[in-house]
């Protein structure tokens, strides 16, 4: 069973409506709401409420014993403001879905509507409409969350669309398919002065000058040899803007990414004695914290194969593809359950993922979902 003429009109016209309705990180509570009552009619078996914060699952049960299967979607939009012209851009000033996270969850809906008409033979499926997916905090929040101890799934899938690629084709590998990333905010602090008597304060501004290049100097290696090592300096502010007072207190953010979670212990330790030296040469007192804190992304090789099985069975073209430098928290799945993503191509000559005019092409809708709904059945019949 695949999706009517009719199911890919209303499925398409669903995704744009989400388009317009874009909500960031941690806020998704219309997107849940939205999910809920577009998949009520669906008669699902038991649909699960804030998890981890506002992520919803939605769960079909055959009620025999067999594994459990999830899939995940993305509710967060991005604070990006849309410059796009479709009819159905985002509504909401200063947000808009420019990840195409509105396609990910269209695919999963209609998941649902074949599910509601036709049950799995064994086991049970479960649409994971998951929360703050681009802060990295989402899929952590559900895992932990106590409502999730009664949906851990045997099998995790998730995918991704990816602009860049031609239409349709897929990237599927084995083993780290996304970099391990976090953002490490520093604050140095001193003492204000007079912009006159500039020696009678303690002033951050050599130390953020000798700071932000021994941060970038840390990187080295690369993907390709499986030692990537990228220290990237994203933020950096001085003192208030006033031309009468010598500055007392700075901040430099920089994002650290490695291609392994051992490897970003190593560049954190480095990157932390670079801050304690730093200031400690200047006088300085200093603070550290950690922000969007993303894990390694490792697709498991059965369930990589399950994927391949699928693509190949329904004529999908696919290639073993690369390891992103972009980080995705679907990773943490595979602490749960084995997984795989794979990366869905949205066309060689479309905006990039977060332009600011991005738009998700519906044509993916059936060809991710056919995967899906071939892994599914594949699994549970």
């Amino acid at each position: 069973m695949f999706l009517t003429n009719q199911d890919v009109i209303e499925l398409t016209a669903w995704r744009r409506k989400l388009h317009a309705m874009p909500e960031v990180s941690g806020e998704e509570v219309a997107t849940a709401a939205e999910v809920q009552g577009f998949l009520a009619d669906t008669k699902p078996d038991r649909i699960v409420t804030g998890l981890g914060g506002t992520g919803v699952a939605v769960v079909y049960d055959s009620g025999l014993a067999g594994p459990t299967v999830l899939f995940r979607a993305e509710l967060d939009a991005l604070p990006i403001e849309e410059v796009g012209t479709p009819d159905y851009r985002s509504k909401i000033p200063g947000k808009g879905h420019m990840c195409g996270h509105d396609g990910h969850m269209t695919m999963l809906a209609a998941l649902g509507r074949q599910f509601g008409r036709e049950k799995p033979k064994h086991g049970r499926v479960i649409l994971m409409f998951q929360p703050a997916e681009e802060t990295g905090a989402g899929a952590a929040a559900v895992i932990a969350d106590e409502k999730f101890q009664g949906l851990i799934p045997d099998y995790s899938f998730s995918l991704h669309n990816m602009p860049g690629l031609p239409l349709g084709r897929v990237w599927l590998k084995q083993g780290i398919v996304n970099c391990a990333s976090r953002g490490l905010k520093v604050v140095l602090t001193g003492r204000t002065a007079h912009a006159s008597m500039p020696e009678t304060g303690i002033s951050p501004v050599p130390a953020v000058a000798a700071l932000m290049p021994a941060l970038t100097a840390l990187s080295e290696g690369s993907i390709e040899t499986g030692d990537m090592v990228l220290a990237t300096v994203t933020h950096a502010s001085v003192g208030e803007p006033a031309f009468g007072i010598a500055p007392g207190r700075a901040e430099v953010w920089v994002t650290l990414r490695t291609m392994t979670d051992g490897q970003m212990e190593a560049l954190m330790a480095r990157a932390e004695t670079l801050v304690r030296e730093i200031a400690a040469a200047d006088g300085l007192e200093y603070a550290m914290d950690y922000h969007d804190i993303f894990g390694q992304c490792e697709n498991d090789a059965q369930a990589t194969e399950m994927l391949r099985a699928a693509m190949e069975a329904e004529g999908v073209p696919h290639d073993a593809g690369e390891t992103m430098r972009g980080s995705e928290d679907f990773g943490r799945f595979a602490t749960v359950s084995k997984s795989a993503m794979f990366f869905l191509g949205a066309g060689e000559n479309m905006p990039n993922l977060h332009n600011p005019n991005y738009d998700f092409p519906d044509d993916l809708i059936p060809i991710g979902t056919k995967i899906f709904m071939r892994v599914a059945r594949d699994i549970l019949g």
